[in-house]
C-alpha cells in the first residue's frame, strides 16, 4: 500500500527538502551506500507501520467477536462504522500534524511526538478494557499516524541534495521498510491474538512502536539541522488563540458524546460531514480567491472530478480493513495443511504484491516517458480496476468458510494494480495543480479525498451481509466501474483544463 506512509504508501512533505549531503558524499558508506539518519529513518517507519498494521488486522474482528470469544460484542455495522472513522481521522490528522511542524515544532520533533503518541494510543488499547480503550486508543493512534505520515517522507528527502544520484534508491529503501512493516505486523499480532488474546495483539503493536521509537531516539540527533526548524512560525500573539480554538472544540466534542449526538454507530457519519464541508470551503475559498491566475484557477477546477475519482477508489480500496476481513472470517477457507490461518493475515497479501510489482510499474512509466497515459487516465482506469476487483468476490462459491484462498489473493493482487495506477501520483498531482498561494490548501484536499473514502469503506461495510453478498459486490463494482469510465472518457478535457500539467 503506497499510502502506508503514509498506505500504507508515503504522504506529504510540506517542507522544502534543504540537502544535507552533496551529491556523491558518502556514497558506498552508510546505510546500503545511503546517508546513515536513512536508516533511523528506515526503522521508525518500518515499525510505525508494523504496530499500525499489525493492530488493524485484528481490530475489526476484535469489535465484533463475542465476549466468549474475547471481543467486544457490538454489531458488524458499527464496527466497519468505528474502523471507518478511524481510518478517515487518520487522514484528517495529517493536515494538523503537517500544520504543527510548519508552525510550531519543525518536522523531526513532530515525528518524535507522534510516534510518542502512536505508542500511547496501542497501549492504552492493549490496556485499557472495552470501548474506553477503543476510544483513546484509536483517537491517539490516529492523532498520532497523522504526524507519522505527514512528516516522515519530508525528512527522507532532506538528506539529499536535488542532485543527489543516490536519492531514488533512498527512497525505495525507505518505501521497502514501510511494506516490510505492513507485512509481519498483522502476521505476528494475528498470531499471537489468536493464542493469547486481543489484548495480547495490541500489546505486540505497543512494544513494536516502543522499538522503533527507542531506535529513532538514538539516529535523530544525526538528522540535518534543517530538520529542527520550524518554517512559518506562528506568532506567540496568536498562540494563545489557537489554543482556545482547540480547547473550544474538544468541549464541543465532549458535549456531544456526553448527550449522544455523537454515538458509537454514527461516527463515521460524523467523520464524513466533517470531510464534506472541509472540502467544500477548500476549494470554495481557493477558486474565488483574487490571489490565483486564471490558469491556476483552471488546474484547481480540473482536480474537482478528480477528487471525486479518488475517493469512489478509496471507498472501496479500504474496505480491506472491514468487509474483506470480515469476508475472511466468516466466507474463506483458512485452511492450510490442517491448520487454519488467523483472519488478519489476509492483511499481508498486499504488501508483498506492492513490494514485488511496484518497481515493475515504475520502471513501465520509465520507459513510456512523454507516452504514459496522462494522469486522468491512470485515475481513471485504478477506479475501473478497482470495480472489477470487487466484481471478482461474485467468483466465490455461496456458503461459510467456501471460498478458496487462492481467488482471495487474486483479488487482492488486482488491488494492488488499481493502487499502482492511482496512489503513487495522487499526492504529486495535488501538488502540481495547486496555486502558488494554496500549495498547503490543495495537498489538504488530496488528504480529505482520502479520508472521506477511508471513512465511506467504514460506513459501506455495515450493508456488508457475508450471507447476501451478490448485490453489494455488484453494486459498488458498478459504481467504481461507472465513475473510472467517466474520468476515462473526459480525460481530455480535464487534461486541457490542467494546462500542460501531467
Amino acid at each position: 500500500m503506497l499510502l502506508r506512509s503514509g498506505g500504507h504508501r508515503p504522504l506529504v512533505s510540506t517542507h522544502t527538502d534543504t540537502p544535507a549531503t552533496s551529491g556523491t558524499e558518502g556514497a558506498g558508506h552508510g546505510f546500503f551506500g545511503q546517508p546513515w539518519p536513512l536508516a533511523s529513518l528506515f526503522g521508525v517507519e518500518m515499525w510505525e507501520r508494523f504496530s499500525f498494521y499489525g493492530m488493524q488486522g485484528i481490530l475489526v474482528i476484535y469489535l465484533y467477536y463475542s465476549a466468549a470469544e474475547g471481543g467486544l460484542g457490538i454489531s458488524e455495522a458499527t464496527a466497519t462504522g468505528i474502523v471507518g472513522a478511524y481510518g478517515g481521522s487518520v487522514y484528517l490528522a495529517t493536515i494538523l500534524g503537517a500544520w504543527v511542524a510548519d508552525r510550531l515544532l519543525g518536522p523531526e520533533r513532530t515525528l518524535f511526538v507522534s510516534a510518542a503518541v502512536v505508542m500511547a494510543g496501542h497501549v492504552a488499547l492493549a490496556l485499557i478494557p472495552d470501548l474506553g480503550g477503543v476510544a483513546v486508543g484509536l483517537g491517539l493512534v490516529a492523532l498520532g499516524s497523522g504526524g507519522v505520515k505527514a512528516n516522515a517522507t519530508s525528512l527522507v528527502g532532506s538528506l539529499y541534495a536535488e542532485d543527489d544520484e543516490r536519492r531514488d534508491a533512498g527512497f525505495s529503501l525507505f518505501y521497502m521498510g514501510i511494506n516490510i512493516g505492513a507485512f509481519v505486523g498483522p502476521l505476528l499480532t494475528g498470531v499471537l491474538q489468536e493464542s493469547k488474546g486481543f489484548h495480547w495483539g495490541f500489546g505486540l503493536a505497543a512494544v513494536g512502536m516502543a522499538l522503533g521509537l527507542a531506535q529513532y531516539t538514538w539516529g535523530r540527533r544525526s538528522l540535518p539541522d534543517s530538520t529542527h526548524e520550524v518554517s512559518n512560525p506562528l506568532p506567540s500573539s496568536e498562540r494563545l488563540r489557537y489554543a482556545g480554538a482547540l480547547a473550544a472544540f474538544v468541549v464541543v466534542v465532549a458535549v456531544l458524546v456526553v448527550v449522544g449526538l455523537i454515538t458509537a454507530e454514527n461516527l463515521a457519519n460524523w467523520v464524513l460531514g466533517v470531510v464534506s464541508v472541509a472540502a467544500v470551503a477548500y476549494f470554495v475559498v481557493i477558486l474565488s480567491s483574487s490571489e490565483i491566475t486564471d490558469v491556476e484557477r483552471s488546474r484547481v477546477w480540473s482536480f474537482v472530478p478528480l477528487f471525486v475519482c479518488n475517493a469512489v477508489f478509496w471507498s472501496l480500496y479500504q474496505q480491506q480493513f472491514t468487509v474483506v476481513e470480515i469476508f475472511a472470517d466468516k466466507r474463506l477457507d483458512r485452511s492450510l495443511f490442517g491448520w487454519e490461518m488467523p483472519v488478519s493475515w489476509v492483511n499481508s497479501i498486499n504488501p508483498v504484491f506492492v513490494i514485488v510489482l511496484a518497481g515493475a510499474f515504475a520502471a513501465l512509466w520509465t520507459r513510456l516517458g512523454d507516452r504514459q497515459p496522462v494522469t486522468p487516465v491512470k485515475f481513471g482506469l485504478g477506479t475501473v480496476v478497482m470495480g472489477l476487483a470487487f466484481w471478482m468476490f461474485l467468483l466465490a462459491p455461496g456458503g461459510a468458510g467456501a471460498a478458496p484462498l487462492l481467488l482471495l489473493a487474486l483479488i487482492l493482487l488486482v488491488f494492488t494494480l488499481g493502487e499502482l495506477l492511482i496512489s503513487p501520483v495522487g499526492l504529486s498531482l495535488s501538488t502540481k495543480l495547486a496555486p502558488a498561494r494554496f500549495h498547503t490548501q490543495m495537498v489538504a484536499l488530496y488528504f480529505l479525498s482520502v479520508a472521506f473514502g477511508t471513512a465511506m469503506a467504514g460506513k459501506l461495510g455495515g450493508f456488508y451481509d457475508p450471507t447476501d453478498e451478490t448485490g453489494y459486490f455488484l453494486v459498488l463494482g458498478a459504481v467504481a466501474v461507472a465513475v473510472g469510465a467517466l474520468v476515462l472518457v473526459a480525460s481530455r478535457p480535464i487534461a486541457r483544463l490542467m494546462h500542460g500539467v501531467h
